[in-house]
């Protein structure tokens, strides 16, 4: 068994977290025992946190060998323990450097996977900058960021697996990035601030999927929200959710709080920085690097807070819930990583070609129907009439 984590003896109290989890999960949990995955390898590239230890453990469950590895800044080492007492290869430990998170997927890569789930596309894009796919047979992408390079080697030729666009799967984009994402990067951003949202304003750069979540949870909290957006459909969205659209720059000076929401290098420039009003806090709710061009002269105050001559910096500017909290809710979490589950199966089970895919409807509707029976909710039916007119394509 693969292992390098920091601590096995923190294994209880990671196993508590675990099971704390799995309570909260229904929809993972009755799709476990429909999957046969014997026999095969699959890697996980994931946040490394309770909820996503209960999508290894289930991949285990369905007969997979379990190849867990996740950058530092994202491990909890008590849960990583815990993966690793159950049996489960580990490649992660909390405090690892950028190149030693790199020799750990490596190792991973070089056990041979059939199936990889990635997070930001980091390891996909590795495994084919080294040549290290080996026998892999496709992987599964979650992120908006993470798609994103893929598709432009789609389309230039060099991407040489099938990838499953997990995140555009309407059970993960409409709820994990929406309100999950929303939700949890508002509150680590108040956790780690100690702001009162109620009467400050809130500046949201960018209005896709995950800007909507945070500018709809900041509200909800009685923050005045502004938005900036380049793209014209997304501004004229904000403006019709009845919030101010303005260019960043000029947001700025107004800005209590600053979410970068757009996956995207450079959103917030030395420039937005200068502009900010005193004592301005800056966040990420986005993950890539380099989303908030930092000056190198910051000072910690407090744990996740630098103070950089005037605004403060959040988790290092690292996406906040994720480097700075638990990241989504469990009960958002169960439908992604339920979607994960599928997708491991789906690659495994036929030959996709190369190329960016996206995860078939059956599945994505399989997992909203198990959430609902978990709910409670009962759906109406359509009667004869109606689908006799469907039909008919009127």
């Amino acid at each position: 068994m693969l292992s390098e984590i920091a601590d096995p003896g923190l294994w209880p109290a990671g196993a508590d977290r675990i099971a704390w989890a799995r309570r909260f999960m229904p929809v993972l949990g009755a799709l476990s025992g429909d999957l046969d995955l014997d026999g095969w390898r699959v890697g996980l590239v994931l946040v490394l946190e309770p909820k996503t230890a209960n999508l290894a453990l289930a991949l285990r469950e369905a007969g997979a060998e379990v190849i867990v590895h996740c950058p530092g800044r994202e491990t909890s080492d008590d849960v990583a323990a815990a993966l690793a007492h159950a049996g489960v290869s580990v490649l992660a430990r909390s405090g690892t450097t950028r190149a030693e998170d790199d020799d750990l997927a490596r190792r991973m890569l070089d056990a041979g996977l059939d199936a990889l789930v990635d997070d930001g596309s980091r390891v996909i894009r590795l495994a084919h900058a080294e040549d290290r796919l080996g026998p892999i047979r496709g992987a599964a992408e979650e992120t908006t960021s993470g798609l994103r390079p893929l598709r432009v080697m789609a389309a230039d030729g060099t991407l040489r697996v099938p990838v499953l666009a997990v995140n555009d799967a309407r059970c993960k984009v409409l709820f994990d990035n929406v309100h999950g994402t929303g939700q949890s990067c508002v509150m680590a951003a108040l956790d780690l601030s100690g702001l009162e949202l109620d009467g400050l304003t809130c500046v949201v750069a960018g209005y896709g999927h995950v800007g909507q979540g945070v500018a709809r949870y900041a509200a909800a909290l009685g923050a005045q929200v502004v938005v900036s957006e380049v793209d014209p459909f997304a501004a004229l969205r904000a403006h019709h959710d009845g919030l101010r659209v303005l260019p960043l720059i000029d947001a700025c000076p107004e800005a209590d709080l600053l979410f970068s929401a757009t996956g995207v290098a450079g959103t917030i420039t030395a420039g937005h920085l200068a502009a900010l009003k005193p004592g301005a806090f800056v966040a990420v709710a986005g993950g890539v690097e380099d989303e908030v061009e930092r000056p190198p002269d910051g000072r910690p105050v407090r744990p996740g807070v630098t103070d950089h001559g005037g605004w403060y910096l959040l988790a290092e500017g690292e996406c906040v819930n994720c480097a700075a909290a638990e990241g989504n809710p469990i009960e958002i979490m169960d439908l992604s990583l339920s979607l994960q589950a599928l997708a491991v199966g789906h690659l495994l089970g036929r030959r996709l070609p190369p190329g960016v895919h996206l995860l078939p409807d059956e599945l994505d509707e399989r997992v909203a129907r198990l959430k609902l029976d978990a709910l409670g909710v009962r759906l109406d039916r359509a009667t004869d009439r109606q689908r006799a007119f469907l039909d008919r394509g009127l």
